[in-house]
């Protein structure tokens, strides 16, 4: 099986074509056409055209691309939602989601629209009522109408709304970050960490990326290009992690170690999850 990684997702925002652009050329793994925040009330029209066009152009080779659209409880939803629907990207991206009855609104009229089935649903975690609400949501994606693929915390809104404080380590909305991590995992869904706002903080930003990715974040979002040759490098393994995952595998393929739940690799005992965990690495990072 195929698991596509999403190490470094950035956005960009709709209203400019040559970003939009330049995302073809990036080593990210996903990139996010904003309709959203970037874009100016009196530019929303204009940026879903030219998101519409973007989409439909392709040219993202391996690259996953999404479109986040305005929420629900805005005048550009119904628009939004359309023109991404006809676009067909690989998903389309909800802000504000904070109950299941919005998911099945959501997946609602993508049916109502004849949407592509392959048109994926994630939904941005930024709310207080969507941590309280967080194993309903992410049980939703039993239900195949609702489409949904996965989460996106948005950490900005989320310190907004709760009034905690973005700090160094995140230690206010670190158990918070924890919940949904374990939330969207339960259920088989992909979840990428917040943006880092400071540009100019490289070793901050690197730091919160080490954090993300031992909290079990399979990626994070990113705004500005800089950003995407550390965000890989921490989501990905090292080469040592590699090669050890790869003497585990070969190890419990051994004829006699195939019925065994325990093996020794270089004096150490290696349980069989460890093997499975190792394959899940390897499909990540080829």
């Amino acid at each position: 099986m195929t698991i596509r990684p999403r190490r470094s997702v950035l956005y960009m925002p709709g209203s400019n074509t040559r970003a939009m652009e330049k995302a073809k050329t990036l080593p990210i793994d996903a990139v996010i056409l904003d309709l959203e925040d970037s874009v100016a009330p009196d530019a929303k029209a204009e940026a879903r055209r030219l998101v519409a066009e973007t989409v439909k152009a392709g040219g993202f080779g391996r690259r996953e691309v999404f479109v986040r659209v305005n929420g629900l409880d805005t005048p550009w939803f119904a628009d939004d939602l359309a023109a991404a629907a006809a676009a067909r990207p690989d998903v389309i991206l909800v802000p504000k989601v904070s109950t299941a009855q919005m998911l099945e609104t959501i997946g609602q009229r993508l049916l109502d629209r004849h949407a592509d089935a392959r048109v994926r649903v994630w939904i941005m975690i930024e709310t207080p009522h969507a941590i309280f609400n967080i194993r309903e949501l992410a049980a939703a994606a039993a239900d195949t109408e609702t489409r949904l693929g996965g989460f996106v915390m948005g950490t900005n809104d989320l310190a907004k709304e709760s009034r905690v404080r973005i700090v160094p380590g995140r230690a206010p909305m670190t158990g918070w970050l924890a919940d949904c991590v374990l939330a969207a995992h339960a259920y088989g869904l992909d979840i990428v960490d917040g943006v880092y706002n400071n540009l100019s903080d490289l070793d901050g930003f690197q730091r919160e990326c080490l954090e993300g990715r031992d909290l079990g974040f399979d990626g994070k979002t990113l705004i500005h290009p800089n950003q995407v040759e550390t965000c890989n490098t921490v989501f990905s393994p090292s080469a040592n992690e590699v090669a050890m995952a790869r003497k585990m595998i070969a190890a419990f393929d051994q004829p006699e170690n195939r019925d065994k739940g325990v093996v020794q690799i270089d004096g150490r005992m290696v349980e069989r999850l460890h093997a499975e965990m190792a394959r899940r690495m390897i499909r990540r990072s080829t």
